[in-house]
């Protein structure tokens, strides 16, 4: 099985050594995703629901790029400052989801890029036909 990288400029650009996802076995890995608006490069504002809204537009569109969509969403992992954004993050999770509910973990986290109140992680389904996917 060979492993694609994907990459979309519809989403920030790696500020690292990583891709913005890897897809194998049938499954597409979100790399860990912060609310960057993908035009600017600037952290979007600096309210929760904002800031959670950009983080999955920008999942979703490396999701696209990856042949999949947040409808395939198998596991989300979400990193937040403080356990008061919870409520407003899993609001606009049960928004962008609806009935669709992938496993999911909310977890506490300390240092994450100056501006930013949350990272977002996802695993999703996927067939392969990439349309954004380089080797």
């Amino acid at each position: 099985m060979t492993i694609q990288f994907v990459h979309t400029d519809a989403a920030p650009q790696p500020g690292g050594h990583y891709s913005q996802a890897v897809i194998h076995g049938g499954l597409v890995h979100v790399s860990g995703q912060l609310p960057i608006d993908p035009v600017t490069g600037l952290v979007v504002a600096d309210d929760i629901t904002g800031q959670t809204e950009r983080t999955l537009d920008n999942v979703a569109a490396i999701l696209a790029a990856a042949g999949s969509g947040l409808e395939q969403v198998v596991t989300l992992t979400i990193f937040v400052l403080t356990r008061d954004d919870w409520a407003p993050v899993n609001a606009v999770c049960a928004k962008r989801f609806g009935a669709h509910r992938p496993a999911r973990a909310i977890v506490g986290a300390a240092d994450l890029k100056p501006g930013c109140r949350l990272e977002i992680t996802a695993v999703a389904a996927c067939d392969g036909t990439a349309v954004s996917a380089r080797r």
